[in-house]
């Protein structure tokens, strides 16, 4: 897939996933419309919808409708977007730019910026469950794990823990593994699950490819936290230094860290071998995580 049809198969895909977003709130009764205007705020206005789009590429490869695959994409990204108003928040990141916009809880306030995010976390495992999927207790534990303690959440205390501190590349890799990776791979596995059965072994290739992404992503924000200007990434660009965290460039250089990601993108691409030319999207969307401009 060259350049120009990978360009034009992500727009399309953001559109169909922005305008069923869209659709889920316009069809919902509000019995708190400040509360569902932050909601909105937090998930409508702008994005790259990344995890939407491995959750559509991941599920075509093994035989999926875009129709199928709808309901697992808003929902990965309802958790996502969840996760951003919470690490936005003054005790997490104490963050006021995001996506080019005010932080949620700098639109509104702090303490709906916290209800929006539980609702939008609730929101999301509501989809799933009445979805009626045969593998529904799959997928909804899939997101739970990569959401909760064991993913997601745990991968932000040890963020939180390293402040200052400076950790090995084995420790910061493991933090980004649960704090970005873990949703990462769980939208590439709901996109699987949507197509095959648990035991399908291609499952396993996928997620070993979503494994290496999820890495290669994060040094690669790493990087753009660096290089990146405010304007073109919507958030503070220099955030990471400034607040002491430990990130790739840090540790590896900026070209040492370029060439990690390169490297993690080839081991992802090795990994859909067994899916064959369905697998290549798949390809072409690893290697646009690392050279994005946001």
């Amino acid at each position: 897939m060259n350049a120009e049809a990978l360009t034009a198969a992500l727009a399309a895909d953001r559109a169909r996933v922005d305008a069923r977003l869209e659709a889920l709130f316009a069809g919902r009764r509000a019995p708190s419309p400040r509360l569902e205007a932050a909601m909105r705020h937090g998930v409508l206005v702008g994005g790259k919808r990344l995890r939407p789009l491995l959750v559509y590429a991941a599920g075509r490869a093994l035989g999926a409708t875009d129709a199928a695959l709808d309901t697992p994409a808003m929902a990965i990204e309802l958790i996502h977007a969840y996760s951003l108003v919470h690490d936005d928040l003054p005790a997490m990141d104490d963050d006021d730019l995001r996506r080019g916009q005010p932080t949620v809880h700098r639109a509104y306030d702090e303490a709906t910026a916290i209800l929006a995010g539980d609702a939008l976390q609730a929101l999301a495992f509501e989809m799933i469950a009445r979805s009626g999927h045969p593998r529904l207790a799959a997928m909804i534990g899939s997101l739970a794990e990569a959401a909760g303690r064991d993913g997601m959440v745990g991968g932000q205390a040890l963020d939180l823990a390293a402040v200052g501190g400076h950790p090995d590349a084995e420790a910061l890799a493991t933090m980004h593994a649960h704090k970005t990776g873990a949703l990462i791979r769980a939208a590439v596995r709901l996109g699987g699950l949507t197509a095959v059965a648990e035991d399908d072994p291609r499952l396993a290739a996928l997620d070993a490819y979503a494994r290496a992404i999820g890495l290669a992503f994060q040094i690669h924000d790493d990087v753009l936290d660096v290089t990146g200007d405010t304007a073109t990434l919507g958030k503070a660009s220099g955030a990471d230094a400034a607040r002491d965290k430990p990130t790739y460039p840090s540790l590896l250089g900026l070209a040492g860290a370029r060439d990690r990601a390169a490297a993690l993108v080839e081991e992802a691409v090795a990994a859909l071998a067994p899916l064959g030319a369905p697998g290549a999207p798949l390809g072409a969307l690893a290697r646009y995580m690392i050279e994005r401009d946001h």
